[in-house]
């Protein structure tokens, strides 16, 4: 009888062939030993908590992404390498910054568990100290403030914002290269540029609205009223927080906008304001505002 049983349990199951019974234990196993269930897991994680509003394209980085770690690896300390130190130091760290990168490009800041997580790895990656680094050139107790400074940079600069608006914030958020950055100053700065990355994007906007292409530049008295309203929704709004400068800015009410406008029709400075002069002093608005953490 258990001999019957045994012979049972390890049959086909009614109405499939044998061969493709066997060719689906095969694909499972094939599967398996691949670790691809483990793969589309993260990824669907990765995406659900990112929020994308392009499912396929999401896909295509993360393992575009998973693939250039992959194919590049995690540099050794073998002799060859402390042969060639500074170079395969800095290879590693730039590896470091591209995989930072990456990460914090997965979910906008709006999201805000997601953005909090992301900036976690990002912080991690970057602040890893392997044993082929001197102790001297990596600080204990946080990011390199060379590295950290590099990263807000590159954000900026993939936040469309020009160099020479994201200049002056640079400097504001700046530590110098041998300072050690803690997360809580690390998370600040990131979140700070992304948030002004938008924020210039929004000034841009309104210079459109009030700029007739066909006419040229924007009168400054029409500019100067416009800044003005949005200076008034920045200092009226609540907390200190960077993201609220960019509610406040972006929930300037239309009839203030236009009160402005209207007065400004029939008094002010007279001249032109082009879009880069517009955009600098939306820009220092918003700078003038941002706490520096120490």
């Amino acid at each position: 009888m258990a001999e019957k049983e045994k012979r049972r349990s390890g049959a086909t199951p009614p109405g499939m062939p044998e061969g493709k019974a066997t060719k689906s234990d095969s694909d499972r196993e094939f599967l398996s030993q691949a670790g691809v269930g483990e793969l589309l897991r993260g990824a669907i994680l990765k995406m659900v908590e990112a929020r994308s509003d392009d499912p396929i394209g999401f896909l295509a980085d993360h393992f575009c992404h998973l693939a250039s770690v992959t194919e590049t690896g995690t540099a050794g300390c073998s002799d060859g390498d402390q042969l060639n130190g500074p170079m395969s130091a800095g290879a590693q760290e730039q590896q470091h910054l591209n995989r930072a990168l990456w990460h914090l490009r997965l979910a906008h800041h709006s999201q805000r568990s997601a953005f909090s997580n992301n900036v976690r790895v990002a912080y991690d990656l970057l602040n890893l100290t392997g044993p082929c680094r001197r102790s001297a050139e990596v600080p204990e107790g946080g990011v390199r403030g060379g590295l950290y400074t590099q990263t807000l940079q590159c954000l900026c600069s993939e936040g469309g914002v020009p160099a020479s608006t994201s200049a002056p914030l640079l400097r504001r958020l700046h530590c110098q290269d041998h300072e050690a950055v803690p997360y809580d100053v690390f998370r600040h700065g990131v979140l700070t540029c992304a948030v002004f990355s938008d924020y210039i994007r929004q000034a841009q906007r309104l210079y459109a609205e009030v700029c007739c292409p066909d006419e040229g530049p924007a009168s400054r008295a029409l500019c100067l009223a416009v800044l003005g309203t949005l200076k008034e929704a920045l200092e009226t709004s609540q907390g200190c927080d960077a993201i609220r400068y960019l509610e406040a800015s972006a929930k300037i009410s239309p009839y203030k906008l236009a009160q402005a406008i209207a007065g400004a029709q029939t008094r002010g400075p007279g001249g032109d304001m082009d879009a880069k002069e517009f955009e600098n002093a939306a820009a220092e608005l918003f700078i003038t505002r941002v706490k520096v953490l120490s």
